[in-house]
């Protein structure tokens, strides 16, 4: 099936502001970046701009990811929260829907991971080339066909929560890479919170929106 990118038309929910970040509930179906090809030019940073001509980029969630994200407002604020993220000095942690009952309350996945490059953009577990990988999750309800859970990454490779997921053997619903075709009209994978440092005080601050699923 041919992709088409049908971006939501609502505007950025803007969660905070000041004179160095601008933290925003990112929807499910928005880019973070413009993509290649003119039909994928609309993206979060891109609207972003039209308010605030200064953003600049330090992470990124997939697209079909809802959730928290941080952006800076000059170069020195950009390369402070990378450095954060790259330090695993920030915490995130995400909600997910996931096929089937989980066994256990919580656990870690600890599987490295690589590119599968005849089927890019899909990630694979490689033992031998992957790079390495850990999530730690927990469930917070659960019932013969579904588990909610908290999942808390580690690292920060691509898709990751969505192949630790598949290779516990509980994708999370709604995953169109991942996942068996479903009645889930979006991927049920949420970033809830966000906690980092900010850049002028170095106090650690907490960002959340909730799950909308």
């Amino acid at each position: 099936m041919t992709f088409v990118y049908v971006p939501p038309i609502d505007p950025p929910v803007i969660l905070h502001e000041d004179a160095r970040i601008i933290v925003v509930d990112k929807p499910s179906g928005l880019l973070s970046v413009p993509g290649r090809g003119e039909d994928k030019a609309d993206c979060l940073i891109a609207r972003l701009a039209v308010m605030f001509p200064d953003v600049l980029l330090v992470h990124r969630l997939d697209l079909d990811t809802s959730g928290v994200m941080v952006f800076a407002r000059d170069k020195e604020t950009q390369v402070n929260l990378s450095q954060q993220f790259e330090k695993r000095l920030t915490k995130k942690l995400y909600v997910a829907r996931l096929h089937g009952s989980v066994a256990g309350e919580s656990g870690t996945v600890d599987l490295p991971l690589i590119v599968d490059w005849p089927n890019r953009p899909r990630q694979h577990v490689n033992h031998e080339t992957g790079r390495p990988s850990q999530t730690d999750w927990q469930v917070t309800w659960r019932s013969d066909t579904e588990t909610r859970v908290n999942l808390m990454p580690v690292t920060g490779r691509t898709h990751q929560l969505r192949v630790h997921m598949m290779a516990m053997g509980h994708p999370i619903l709604g995953d169109p890479l991942y996942a068996e075709p479903s009645e889930h009209t979006r991927l049920m994978l949420h970033a809830e919170l966000l906690r980092l440092r900010h850049p002028d005080t170095g106090r650690s601050i907490t960002f959340t929106a909730p799950a909308p699923f």
